[in-house]
């Protein structure tokens, strides 16, 4: 049972947090291994697309390329994916071992990580707290 239009997309977003959280632990306990690669996941454009849907917000137009022969290759749909994307987070200098592991960078993703899991988590409490309030209200009415 939803509580609310936005306690789903809260749940997700707490879920894809809680991801972010171990693959940022995961590179950081890599981070002497030889050729490891960090990974992280994007889930924002996701969650932007989920809210917009249930929210009904206004999507921007869509561009359509204009064909002049049937032969002309159709454009490809852009990808929506229903769930994040895990990728390699590159641009780091490689060490001489190939491990390109920035421990300053993951601590500061770890802490920017959580930090958002504490707002998620908080505002998912109010959530709830309004749905209390609104039965205890309706049971003293009786």
């Amino acid at each position: 049972m939803e509580i609310s239009k936005s306690h789903g997309l809260l749940r997700s977003a707490l879920d894809y947090r809680a991801m972010r959280q171990d693959l940022i632990s995961s590179n950081i306990s890599n981070a002497d291994t030889p050729f490891y690669r960090p990974r992280d996941v994007n889930f924002e454009n996701h969650l932007t697309a989920k809210s917009q849907e249930i929210f009904n917000a206004q999507k921007e137009p869509e561009l359509k390329l204009a064909t002049t022969s049937a032969g002309h290759i159709q454009p490809e749909k852009e990808i929506s994916s229903s769930k994040g994307t895990v990728f390699f987070r590159d641009g780091h200098q490689a060490r001489n071992d190939g491990n390109s592991v920035d421990l300053d960078v993951e601590t500061t993703e770890m802490a920017k990580n959580s930090t958002m899991f504490n707002a998620l988590v908080a505002a998912l409490k109010k959530d709830g707290q309004i749905f209390k309030s609104v039965i205890d209200s309706s049971s003293k009415l009786q």
